[in-house]
């Protein structure tokens, strides 16, 4: 994963998935949590910003697995 993710490359990987499919963000190894994105998108100095809106729970296995995150 480049660590200068671009908008280009988060539509890349979300183009063929169903639309339907909630959003989470995946945070913290150490403490693997899911957490609801926000609605907004925020463009400031170059940057596009997704903000966190609240925990739903922990993360599940297969995803830490995945993120070789366990």
């Amino acid at each position: 994963m480049p660590q200068y993710f671009t908008v280009a490359h988060l539509i890349a990987q979300l183009q063929n998935l169903d639309p339907n499919l909630q959003v989470r963000l995946a945070v913290n190894p150490d403490f693997a949590f899911a957490h609801y994105v926000g609605a907004n998108v925020v463009v400031d100095n170059g940057a596009a910003y997704l903000c966190e809106d609240g925990q739903e729970g922990y993360l599940p296995p297969a995803v830490r697995d995945e993120f070789a995150w366990s």
